[in-house]
């Protein structure tokens, strides 16, 4: 099948694509930017599944590190994709008068910069124009960058609006290049994200304003991400798949 890069996969919905990704047959590099424990927890689950795996410790945002990442990545073999999935918050939720520059600019940087930055090493080695084999390039973005997220984080829904645009202009560059580049938006969904920020019981909260009256789970988004990166996605370019419940 070839390698699978995804970034932020040691936890939540990268955990999830991870480990369906290598049920589907992918070799897949985790990559992770802190505690190294979670990250090699999921390669082990990749390996038990047949596949190769690498966890690799990488900030998004670092313009080395994202080269290093993909050149640690072509020691398990062709790269055929790679999944976006690293993000922050900012973490303290309020409202925009209340944040500071630097929470702003560091959601930035990883959100909005660093999913470029992996997507340009993704098109050097995937792009038929660069001797490539074509591949899939599949960016996770959010339903807050429709809803906007206020009171909570506008800035962080500001830069998954920036992924949205980044993603559809990508694809127009690169699909008659062997590229297809698409974006998963997930709504609301149960992972340590909700806690990490002071809000453990925000799931539960916020399912009576979903549809279907409860959170997502990280498996429903990896099935998502997976389809796209699929021969039964071949048509599908350019997309934004909302997977939340009906919100």
């Amino acid at each position: 099948m070839g390698v699978l890069v995804v970034t932020g996969g040691s936890r939540g919905i990268g955990a999830a694509i991870c480990e369906l990704a290598a049920a589907r047959g992918y070799d897949v590099v985790v990559n992770y930017s802190g505690d190294p424990a979670p990250a090699e927890e999921v390669a082990e689950r990749v390996r038990s599944h047949g596949g190769q795996a690498l966890a690799h410790r990488a900030d998004v945002s670092d313009e080395q590190q994202v080269s290093d990442l993909f050149s640690a990545a072509a020691e398990l073999g062709p790269l055929v994709g790679v999944v976006n999935n690293a993000g922050v918050t900012g973490n303290t939720p309020g409202r925009l008068d209340e944040q500071s520059a630097e929470t702003v600019r560091r959601v930035l940087d990883i959100n909005v910069t660093g999913v470029f930055l992996c997507c340009r090493e993704a098109v050097r080695r995937l792009s038929t124009r660069h001797g490539g084999s074509g591949g899939g390039i599949v960016n996770i973005s959010s339903t807050a960058s429709r809803t906007g997220s206020a009171g909570e984080w506008v800035h962080y829904a500001a830069s998954k609006a920036a992924v949205n645009t980044l993603s559809f202009g990508l694809a127009q560059e690169v699909a008659d290049e062997g590229i297809r580049v698409n974006v998963v938006s997930p709504g609301l969904v149960e992972t340590g994200l909700h806690a990490a920020a002071g809000m453990p019981d925000r799931p539960e909260r916020f399912s009576a304003v979903i549809p279907l009256r409860r959170a997502g789970q990280p498996e429903e988004i990896a099935a998502a991400v997976l389809w796209l990166l699929s021969p039964e996605a071949s048509f599908t370019v350019g997309a934004v798949l909302e997977v939340g419940g009906g919100r």
